[in-house]
């Protein structure tokens, strides 16, 4: 779907965030978030980056490889071939299974047996990988193919009598602990197209204009005027997304496993000052200010736990650690005696 938007239908509303999708397919979508703050959308875009689960191909065995490429390189082209991640969410984590190495609950075999016997160059595709075992759904763990030709990545090529035999197991995981699990391309992210808020210093030889051309984003809104004042109390509310899928789930999906990953976070560190306040793991007994701990005279002012108005040094009142009141180690002050 493709339609334009009109800058004052986006205004209208109430102030809860709204998103309007711009254009949208299979692969790539575009839209705009607005009615919310810098932080949560920044938040947002790096939550899709690297913390939405995906799978992909973590442990290979070897058992025959005759090709002039080594093991580790072919392992490591097979771990980037994107693979079907719909359902991942009924996948647990293999460091969460119950199982000693890898079971249908927490990860996908696939196979990968590639022989060639005649005299041209055989080439071993994405498509050669057999999804076996019993995977959660049939979409689960399988090759994204996506060319005309429904061949998907190449792997690598053989020359006659070469041999190519692989077991392979796809687990879950997020892109924070390697980029194989990116459910994502690339996210655009933009907000503030015309710089009216200053937050970007522009170097440039002679026109910042004509070097720094603004994006198409900035005609959806109002242009700064020269001479006006700077408002520093303004702040970006209409930010600008762009993201494309690398496969694995759709952009759709992608943005709302993003929110949910985003929505458990923030549970998270809800539920931990939560349990800090009620159990006293703030070490003042909850939420009381620690003048009033127990064993601490509760009288307000100087009082100390050294007995009344004593200090640790065994003098009353304001005396200092060196005598009696404002003295200082080389005598009375200049002011005359303590008082």
């Amino acid at each position: 779907m493709s339609f334009q938007l009109d800058s004052q239908a986006m205004d209208a509303g109430d102030g809860a965030p709204q998103v309007n999708i711009r254009e949208g397919n299979s692969t790539n979508i575009d839209f705009i978030l607005r009615n919310t703050d810098l932080a949560l959308a920044n938040s947002l875009r790096r939550v899709i980056l690297a913390e939405v689960p995906t799978i992909a191909i973590d442990l290979v065995e070897v058992e025959e490889n005759t090709t002039v490429l080594a093991d580790e390189f072919i392992c490591h082209r097979l771990g980037l071939i994107p693979l079907n991640s719909k359902g991942v969410d009924d996948l647990f984590y293999s460091r969460d299974c119950d199982c000693e190495n890898y079971c249908d609950a927490c990860s996908v075999v696939l196979t990968l047996h590639a022989r060639c016997t005649g005299i041209d160059v055989m080439t071993v595709y994405a498509r050669d990988l057999v999804v076996s075992g019993n995977p959660l759904n049939d979409s689960l763990g399988q090759p994204v193919i996506t060319d005309p030709a429904g061949q998907g990545s190449i792997i690598c090529k053989l020359k006659k009598g070469h041999e190519l035999k692989m077991k392979c197991v796809a687990k879950k995981g997020i892109a924070k602990e390697h980029a194989k699990w990116a459910p994502t391309a690339a996210v655009g992210f933009e907000y503030d197209p015309n710089n009216a808020l200053r937050h970007l210093d522009y170097w440039y030889e002679v026109d910042p204009e004509k070097e720094w051309p603004v994006s198409e984003n900035a005609d959806l809104e109002d242009k700064p005027v020269d001479g006006e004042p700077f408002n520093y109390d303004a702040v970006p509310s209409r930010f600008y997304f762009n993201i494309e899928s690398a496969g694995g789930l759709e952009p759709d999906v992608i943005m709302q496993q993003g929110i949910k990953v985003l929505q458990r976070k923030l549970a998270d560190v809800h539920q931990e000052l939560v349990e800090r306040t009620t159990d006293g793991a703030d070490g003042f007994g909850g939420a009381r200010e620690p003048e009033v701990m127990d064993g601490y005279n509760q009288e307000p002012g100087y009082t100390t736990p050294w007995q009344g108005n004593q200090s640790q040094w065994g003098n009353q009142g304001s005396m200092s650690a060196y005598g009696g009141g404002a003295q200082t180690p080389h005598g009375a002050t200049p002011y005359g005696h303590a008082y």
